[in-house]
Order: structure tokens, then C-alpha cells, then sequence
């Protein structure tokens, strides 16, 4: 079993919290080809890197949303997730949208005008399901 520290359960705790039913879409999607993908997610991203201590879960998700802009456009749908999950612990759509412009000087125009399109996209889901 993967939680003999408990990463597992931290990160099933905050994987709800931020972005809730995700580790059964990705079971539901991946563990025929993968078993255990989901659960390896939940695990490693959530309980090992995203629920650790020293900065706050909003800077940790700004941060998450800066390297996924810089990227490029392969990134989008992990973007409009983390966007998501920005906005679930309290990211304002100014502090997503400031970070995803200051990316411009590290990944380009393209790469900022497409994640401020996903951005976009996400805070118009917000809006239809408000």
C-alpha cells in the first residue's frame, strides 16, 4: 500500500478539497491502461509535494499555474485544473491573471495568451455555475 506515511490520506484530503471527484476521473480514465495511476496522483502530487509545509496552498497552486504558462499549450487542460484549484483556496482571478501575464517574459506571448484563454475559460465556468 502506497500510504505508509500517509501521503496517501493527505492527499486524498486535499485532492477533494481542491479539486473534488478528481482522483475518480483520472481511475475512471486511466487505470485500464495504467492501474494505480489515480491513486499514484493522489499520493505523489497531492500528498508529497502539494499538501508539504513551508509555503501556503493559494502560493503553491500561483506557483503550479506559473510553470504550467511558461510551458506552452501541451499544458492547457492541467492548467484549466489548476486554475480551478487556484480559485478553490482563495486565488482572486487578478492574482491568476497577473501570474499568468508576468510568464509572458518566460515563456512568450503565445504561451500567455493561451493560458489566459484556458483562464478565461475557467472563470466562465464559474460564472455559468454560479
Amino acid at each position: 500500500m502506497i500510504d505508509s506515511l500517509g501521503t496517501y490520506a493527505r492527499g486524498k484530503e486535499l485532492s477533494e478539497q481542491v479539486n473534488p471527484g478528481m482522483e475518480d476521473a483520472l481511475r475512471a480514465r486511466y487505470d485500464a491502461l495504467v492501474p494505480g495511476l489515480a491513486e499514484t496522483v493522489v499520493d505523489v502530487a497531492y500528498g508529497k509535494f502539494y499538501a508539504r509545509g513551508g509555503v501556503d496552498e493559494k502560493t503553491r497552486l500561483l506557483a503550479t499555474i506559473a510553470a504550467l504558462t511558461a510551458m506552452g499549450s501541451q499544458t492547457r487542460p492541467q492548467l484549466k485544473v489548476n486554475i480551478g484549484s487556484a480559485r478553490a483556496v482563495g486565488a482572486s482571478r487578478e492574482e491568476i491573471c497577473e501570474i499568468i501575464f508576468q510568464m509572458t517574459l518566460y515563456g512568450g506571448f503565445p504561451a500567455m495568451i493561451n493560458a489566459m484563454n484556458a483562464a478565461i475559460e475557467v472563470f466562465d465556468a464559474e460564472e455559468a455555475d454560479a
